[in-house]
């Protein structure tokens, strides 16, 4: 018994030396927590890195209704560099704390810096930081330098990535003509064969001065917004096209990330008479060869609900809904169409139709992998078969009507 009970107090006092207690702690108070960061390219050929860095009393005081005197929330400050990681470390000349990139919730690039070179060099240097998450959406600045989005302050969420985040993911899931893509999803892409980025662009409405100022988040409608904008389309890694509206949609119904929309349709020959919301669908891709020509077959199955019947009509009659339903597989029809043609015209394929013809005919793929975009993506026919229910009609049969 006492030669257990001297193994056990030697083991013990083994293991003491052999914990590693917090040799790895970070205090709060030497740390620069980054929420965004914007990359955009001045004049001289540097890397310009925009930081949002979030200052954790005041975002505490603003939550527990603290007066109206606490600064701003966040905090920029912005570094040069000929890469990346030279433009990081030079910033640290600016700052009396270590950035620190666990939080880093969005990547803000520029338009003009995605036109003139491939997203891969930015992306690759944030993959390979350990401490940079990959789950961090990506975002291009339309129109506006990638500094102007990251500075500007938001009133409703007090940190503005968060703002951005949620808007993409909201508009994402409500209307249907964006879409959130994070770090490693995009990497994904621009390494997948067959397939081209697209990535939601985000605009700034108003002066990009008086957004900076704590003003901009004390007024009902402020000087400067933020809001979602139009799908980016990549080539070869670049930024080639802008889409929006229908084609935009046209767009997500065929990479099946559309999870909810309102589709405007034409009935008795008045336009947007009939509101369809959407409320989920499915989509599937098959690529074959016919007589030596690619040949992609796209398969939609949708289900949604009346939210709107601007006309006479008896919803309470079948064949009356089967005919609505068919308007709304014309309509469906009509926005992929628009998308694949616009795509077609950018000779970019976004949708993965190369990716389709590698998995079921690796050999054909093979000898046109390399002219895909430029040769035979553009003329891809395409068959489009749209299968549309509505679930529901609503709390009403039939619409108001007025008589005079």
């Amino acid at each position: 018994m006492k030669v257990k009970q001297l193994w056990f107090f030697l083991v013990f006092i083994v293991s003491i030396f052999l914990l590693s207690g917090c040799w790895s702690k970070k205090e709060l108070t030497d740390l620069a927590i980054v929420a965004a960061l914007g990359i955009d390219k001045n004049e001289e050929g540097r890397y310009v890195g925009t930081m949002q860095i979030i200052n954790p009393g005041n975002v505490a005081s603003g939550l527990q209704g603290g007066g109206g005197n606490q600064g701003p929330p966040v905090s920029v400050v912005t570094g040069t560099g000929n890469t990346i990681a030279e433009l990081s470390r030079n910033t640290s000349r600016k700052l009396s704390r270590r950035l620190y990139y666990a939080h880093t919730n969005l990547v803000v690039i520029s338009e003009d810096l995605a036109k003139k070179e491939s997203i891969s060099n930015i992306l690759d240097p944030l993959e390979r930081d350990a401490q940079f998450r990959n789950t961090a959406i990506l975002v291009i600045a339309q129109e506006k330098k990638a500094s102007d989005i990251v500075k500007v302050l938001t009133a409703i969420d007090k940190i503005p990535s968060n703002k951005v985040i949620k808007t993409l993911k909201i508009t994402e899931k409500t209307w249907g003509e964006n879409i959130a893509v994070n770090v490693q999803e995009a990497i994904e892409t621009l390494v997948s064969p067959g397939k081209e980025l697209v990535v939601s662009g985000f605009r700034l409405n108003g002066d990009v001065t008086k957004g900076t100022k704590t003003e901009n988040t004390q007024q009902t409608e402020p000087s400067s917004a933020l809001y979602a904008g139009s799908l980016a389309i990549f080539k070869n890694g670049k930024l080639t096209a802008w889409i929006d509206g229908e084609a935009a949609r046209g767009s997500l119904f065929l990479l099946d990330k559309l999870k909810a929309s309102a589709i405007a349709v034409k009935w008795k020959g008045k336009e947007e008479a009939i509101l369809y919301e959407l409320i989920r669908q499915k989509t599937k891709v098959s690529a074959k060869m016919e007589k030596g020509t690619p040949r992609v077959t796209i398969e939609v199955h949708a289900e949604g609900n009346l939210g709107e019947v601007r006309v006479q009509t008896d919803t309470k009659n079948p064949d009356v809904l089967l005919n609505i339903e068919k308007a709304i597989e014309k309509e469906i029809k009509k926005e992929i169409n628009l998308a694949v043609k616009q795509a077609q015209e950018y000779k970019a394929d976004i949708f993965g139709f190369g990716d389709a013809l590698h998995r079921t005919n690796p050999k054909d793929w093979k000898k046109m992998k390399a002219n895909w975009n430029d040769v035979y993506f553009p003329e891809v026919k395409t068959e489009i078969v749209v299968d549309a229910f509505v679930r529901r009609t609503g709390l009403r049969n039939n619409p108001h009507q007025v008589n005079k």
